[in-house]
């Protein structure tokens, strides 16, 4: 029996990346993807991006609620005591390959700090709550400490007065960033806090739902962020312009891309039909320090592609699109995206996380299956 055939006349029961299917209740964010609206706890993203900051979102995400005063000083609070991280994770990472990627790094160090915190494996929210204030705290801290170490240059120490934008710059160049290139990257990281049950939220919930640890479902959406069809989008949206190189080269290298159907990095979503409203923004970022630092070819090039994909495909840039030149603009390697990713993420995964530990039940979906039945078992010398 043919089993590819057997899977073309399956039924259509079994959606293909469960797309369509409602796999969780939650209250923490809500994708409109016709409307081309995103909401955190019931607040429109556009307000959020505008008026708030990067550390309010993380307490939105885990509480339900903007923070008053006093309790955003107790989290920065709870941050700055945390963004050190343990000698021997630095110690760890300095053992590792100087060629390793950014996000493996990152994924085994992630794992690592399990070693190192007592109520690692204590579920209660109390307990969680600490895990996640921790790691909203030190992956940050590690991402700028793998690049200098890949680089022969030692770790620089998190500043605990600094908020966790400025402080990731600080840490990742050495010096203080411009109060507009942190500014951006505080609502860089607002932009990317949560999106829903994307692959790696959905994979943190699966993990969290067997009640393993904080750190093992972290680890676990760090894997998923790093495939290529998740994480790595505005990394491939920079190679391309930098391949292109001018200007006057983007119709026809756009062009000949779509004739041979290669997929066009950072343009269409899985959920959106309209803008995506990340984007929005985050084409003003790349146009305001294109003009800042004097070169405005990759904010120019970026909209002649915007161009073109909405004429020849009636298709809209996404997250990925613009925050690729946005971040190449303020100077940050190109495989640090994802990991830049992972910064701003780990709000919304450890959200959830503390959601689905809140009203817990095991995620056991089931297949259709579409293989062969009543077949016999032949002696191995009869085959």
């Amino acid at each position: 029996m043919d089993k590819g055939k057997d899977a073309a006349t399956a039924s259509a029961s079994a959606a293909t990346g469960l797309r369509g299917v409602v796999a969780a209740s939650s209250s923490i964010g809500d994708v409109d993807g016709v409307n081309g609206v995103l909401i955190y706890e019931g607040y429109d993203i556009h307000d959020l991006a505008r008026n708030s900051t990067f550390e309010e979102i993380v307490y939105l995400l885990w509480h339900g609620q903007l923070p008053k005063r006093e309790e955003l000083d107790a989290l920065h609070k709870s941050f700055s005591e945390c963004y050190e991280l343990p000698a021997a994770i630095l110690d760890l990472m300095r053992s590792f390959p100087r060629d390793a990627e950014p996000m493996d790094v990152l994924r085994t160090a992630v794992s690592a700090l399990d070693f190192y915190d007592k109520g690692a494996h204590d579920t209660s929210r109390e307990a969680s709550l600490k895990t996640a204030a921790r790691l909203v705290a030190q992956i940050p801290t590690m991402v700028a400490a793998s690049e200098r170490l890949r680089n022969g240059l030692e770790p620089i120490k998190p500043n605990p007065e600094l908020n966790i934008a400025t402080n990731f710059l600080y840490m990742l160049k050495g010096e203080m960033p411009t109060a507009e290139d942190a500014r951006i990257f505080d609502i860089c990281l607002i932009l990317h806090a949560d999106h829903e049950l994307n692959a790696s939220t959905f994979t943190a919930r699966v993990v969290a739902g067997t009640l393993a640890d904080v750190y093992g479902a972290v680890t676990a959406a760090i894997a998923a962020l790093s495939g290529p069809l998740h994480g790595g989008a505005n990394t491939n949206v920079m190679k391309m312009l930098l391949e292109i190189g001018d200007m006057d080269k983007a119709e026809a290298f756009i062009m000949d891309a779509l004739a041979a159907k290669k997929k066009i990095m950072g343009i269409g979503h899985a959920v959106y039909k309209t803008e995506d409203p990340r984007a929005t923004h985050l084409r003003l970022f790349s146009k305001e320090l294109g003009e800042r630092n004097g070169e405005t070819k990759w904010y120019e090039m970026s909209r002649k592609i915007e161009e073109i994909m909405m004429r020849e495909k009636g298709m809209y840039p996404n997250v990925d699109f613009y925050s690729a030149s946005t971040y190449y603009m303020m100077g940050i390697p190109l495989d640090l995206y994802t990991p830049i990713f992972a910064v701003s993420r780990i709000s919304g995964w450890t959200g959830h996380i503390l959601e689905q530990y809140e009203n817990n039940k095991l995620i056991r979906p089931r297949a259709e299956y579409i293989g062969q039945r009543d077949l016999k078992y032949v002696p191995l010398d009869e085959r």
